[in-house]
């Protein structure tokens, strides 16, 4: 399958999900075009979560990183090459959206963005909220830009995963996070309204990545982790439900990803239509499996520092092998629960990666 043939020709109207998702998790368990030997493991998928990871390995700052989309995918195509691992994302910071809406987002120099006002306080706020335009708003126009030099670079060798954030995501990053869940109970029309207020956006910015190469759209909405499953299924599900069901019809995947802890929520997460669930190193695996059943791919979920951080190499090679071998031939990516931290030694990831690929050939120890 050509997909950056797709990829020029998704908006045509053809749906090819199912395409993407079948190449990248039921092709990879056979040998590939690399000749790679997968009889250990199975050539499970492995996209760890880079931002400033990958800043630091490109010996670049993050304030570069998430202001410059030169740097960001120049950043990560240099952990492609080392690493080996299976698709490329844009994912930086949730305050894309934000800057456009028109707050102020200020860039430190080694650390993530940070919003530093709130532009919706009441009901007047919402409805004067204006949709902004995504191709000429400054950092929503970057990652769009971000997207296609992914393409130019790599052309159609892994999947290009842009991002968006999720509608209560967005909703707390204009109105205040404890301010939006203190209104999930209190004044749940407040929240209602502001979240429909966003989805105009969301769906113009992952068109736009789409249209400019993504295969997989990211949605974050990782907040959701903190309302009850009956609040999430009152107040987010609807709007999940539409959102996904909108970028399957311009012919992309849907990964969504919430941090934290969401076993109460993997029932009904389910049921959302997303092909592609991150799920966290406080969830259990084995029980996430058999709550979803066979119709999204799970992605994850080693603790990011206990596991992969602080690990010594040799340990987490094999934490990793048996972890992976215990997911064989399940619609399953391997990845730690969320970003790989800062602080992780580049030997580790690479161990995560050997562990996929069947790469450290002393004796194996016992699982």
């Amino acid at each position: 399958m050509n997909r950056h043939y797709i990829a020029q020709n998704r908006i045509s109207g053809s749906s090819w999900t199912g395409d993407i998702i079948n190449y990248w998790i039921d092709d990879m368990t056979r040998e590939r075009k690399s000749g790679i030997d997968v009889s250990l493991t199975g050539c499970t998928p492995f996209h760890p979560i880079l931002m400033h990871f990958a800043a630091r390995f490109a010996k670049t700052t993050y304030r570069a990183f998430a202001s410059d989309h030169r740097v960001l995918v120049e950043s990560n195509v240099r952990c492609l090459e080392h690493f080996g691992h299976d698709a490329v994302s844009v994912i930086s910071d949730p305050y894309r959206e934000t800057s456009a809406f028109g707050a102020k987002v200020t860039f430190p120099e080694d650390s993530v963005p940070l919003c530093t006002e709130r532009i919706v306080s009441t009901m007047d706020d919402i409805r004067a909220l204006k949709n902004p335009d995504v191709h000429a708003a400054e950092r929503t126009r970057d990652r769009i830009d971000g997207v296609a030099y992914y393409r130019e670079i790599i052309g159609d060798t892994v999947p290009v995963i842009g991002w968006i954030e999720g509608p209560l995501a967005e909703a707390c990053d204009l109105a205040g996070v404890g301010d939006v869940l203190l209104k999930t109970a209190v004044e749940p029309d407040f929240v209602r309204m502001l979240m429909e207020r966003c989805m105009p956006t969301a769906k113009a910015f992952a068109k736009a990545q789409i249209e400019a190469g993504s295969d997989i759209m990211g949605v974050g909405d990782a907040i959701c982790s903190q309302i009850s499953p009956a609040m999430y299924e009152d107040l987010v599900f609807p709007l999940h439900l539409e959102l996904f069901d909108y970028i399957h019809g311009l012919g992309a995947a849907v990964n969504l990803h919430i941090c934290g802890d969401i076993t109460r929520h993997l029932a009904i997460l389910a049921e959302t239509g997303a092909d592609i669930i991150d799920i966290d190193w406080m969830v259990d695996m084995d029980d996430a499996f058999g709550v979803v059943g066979e119709r999204p791919v799970l992605c994850g979920n080693l603790d990011p520092v206990a596991v992969i951080q602080n690990s010594k190499e040799r340990e987490l090679y094999e934490f990793s092998r048996c972890f992976v071998e215990r997911h064989a031939g399940k619609r399953f990516i391997f990845s730690g629960g969320c970003e790989i931290t800062v602080g992780t030694p580049p030997e580790n990831l690479m161990a995560m990666k050997k562990a996929v690929r069947g790469g450290i050939n002393d004796e194996r120890r016992s699982c």
